[in-house]
């Protein structure tokens, strides 16, 4: 059976809700480096009765535009650092398989837990440390240890739970290397763009991704992004340590009840099998 992406029960809701999603997911890209997956994946699935797997992969095109802005609204003011961005990249590419790996060896219910734990220890140690916002990267060779340890990492949770980006290396670059908050945002915006164009370019060939709906999102996120991008400019390096803290609850929240849907979901298919 084709893939098609069913029929909105309300177009005029459903353009109102893509807009919605494009405008706060834009604005979360640029203010936190990020790429908005967060929000376009469940407004997809709602608006458009998208099943989870193609509304990510719609998400993936949407993440192209809104990342590739989002980068050159940062790269202008001097911070992205094309340098760690590689390490970055050759360490989630490694990081990715042990991933996978992992994803069929541990068990279903740990994944949502082992992803909350990660990101309280985040929250706890965000706190402890006094955020930054000139600081450069100097590369040396602990520095760069440490950027290929935060690629894998990212990696590593991108292949368990399908979240990897801004939420882990925002912070990584952050804690583990010692650069300052735009730097880290310009610099993890820059990574996410060869992933989404890849993995774009895959799920395309397999019709897996809706075209146009991706691109009209990421257009109207793209337009938000250099806003988002001015609004982190403007507060304060521990505002926006504080304002991050709060994303990733968020977060946590949404992979919780993910995981609580789905295991209501299996519950009641073993309950029909049963009768």
């Amino acid at each position: 059976m084709s893939q098609q992406t069913a029929s909105p029960q309300s177009p005029a809701k459903a353009i109102v809700l893509v807009v919605i999603t494009g405008v706060v997911a834009g604005f979360l890209s640029g203010l936190f480096g990020v790429g908005g997956g967060l929000i376009i994946v469940p407004a997809l699935m709602a608006a458009f009765n998208m099943d989870q797997r193609r509304a990510s992969a719609t998400s993936l095109v949407a993440i192209i535009l809104t990342a590739g802005v989002g980068m050159l609204t940062y790269a202008m003011n001097g911070y992205v650092s094309l340098v760690a961005a590689l390490f970055l990249v050759a360490g989630a590419l490694v990081g990715a398989q042990i991933g996978v790996y992992l994803l069929r060896k541990l068990p279903e219910w740990s994944l949502p837990w082992i992803f909350v734990g990660f990101v309280v220890v985040i929250i706890v140690s965000q706190q402890l440390h006094v955020p930054t916002r000139d600081a450069e990267l100097i590369l040396d060779a602990p520095r760069a240890l440490g950027l290929i340890a935060v690629g894998i990492l990212s990696g590593i949770f991108a292949g368990l739970v399908g979240v990897g980006g801004g939420g882990v290396i925002v912070p990584g670059l952050e804690l583990l290397v010692g650069v300052g908050d735009l730097l880290a945002r310009g610099t993890s915006l820059l990574v996410m763009i060869p992933t989404a164009v890849t993995g774009s370019w895959t799920n395309i060939k397999h019709g897996l991704a809706d075209l146009k709906i991706g691109l009209l999102v990421g257009a109207i996120a793209a337009a938000l992004t250099p806003v988002g991008a001015a609004v982190a400019k403007s507060v304060s390096p521990a505002t926006g340590n504080i304002l991050f803290a709060c994303f990733l609850l968020v977060l946590v929240v949404n992979m919780l009840a993910k995981a609580y849907a789905m295991r209501r979901a299996k519950k009641a298919s073993e309950g029909g099998v049963g009768e």
